[in-house]
């Protein structure tokens, strides 16, 4: 049987890990995201060759579904969605009513709204909190998948996309500013799966 203090120790290995993965992105730059991306070929590679390297968009479309499904899974399980949404009505009707006092001069309500102020900051920092700690959560799966694509891309610049109204694109030709076509099909993809996924599992609402 699992205790609780071993859940609690893989808990906080996965949030580290989550963590550090984030970071090492942003701060060890493209050498460490190769060394990702490149890890990641023991697992994708094959996945491209039964597929076949034409149907490369086919590849994303399945990542960003495995994103998105694991991502809303995470979600579910891990945010205390009645107190965001709890938080967000608390939060709007103590603006309004705080905003009340404010053009009626009602100095002593200000005073009084201002101490419950605090209150609702400490609500706030806990619901930041429960988002954040999916997010590290996701990013074990999503940022080495995602550096996987972009280190094969990088290796494969002639691949392209035939895109709806746009016609052949290459997958590496920017859509706007520093977007590329790969990562626009991506996000698209992840962000079409995702509505549905949420809609079934019933995931956020807030």
């Amino acid at each position: 049987m699992v205790t609780e203090q071993f859940k609690k120790k893989l808990d906080q290995f996965l949030l580290a890990f989550g963590i550090s993965l984030m970071i090492g992105i942003m701060v060890l730059g493209q050498d460490f995201r190769d060394s990702l991306g490149s890890a990641m070929s023991v697992i994708m590679d094959p996945v491209v060759t039964i597929l076949g390297a034409s149907n490369f968009h086919i590849v994303l479309f399945i990542m960003a579904s495995i994103t998105a499904l694991y991502a809303s899974l995470i979600q579910k399980y891990t945010i205390d969605w009645d107190l965001m949404r709890n938080t967000q009505e608390k939060m709007k009707g103590f603006q309004k009513e705080f905003r009340e006092a404010q053009l009626s001069n009602n100095t002593a309500l200000t005073k009084k709204m201002e101490e419950e102020r605090k209150d609702m900051m400490q609500d706030q920092m806990e619901m930041s909190k429960q988002q954040f700690k999916p997010m590290a959560y996701i990013s074990i799966i999503s940022l080495p998948l995602f550096m996987w694509a972009y280190h094969y891309i990088r290796a494969h610049e002639g691949a392209s996309l035939v895109f709806p109204f746009w016609g052949q694109q290459i997958l590496t030709d920017t859509v706007l500013g520093p977007f590329q076509h790969w990562i626009f099909w991506y996000f698209i993809s992840s962000l079409a799966v995702s509505q549905l996924i949420r809609k079934a599992l019933d995931v956020g609402g807030v």
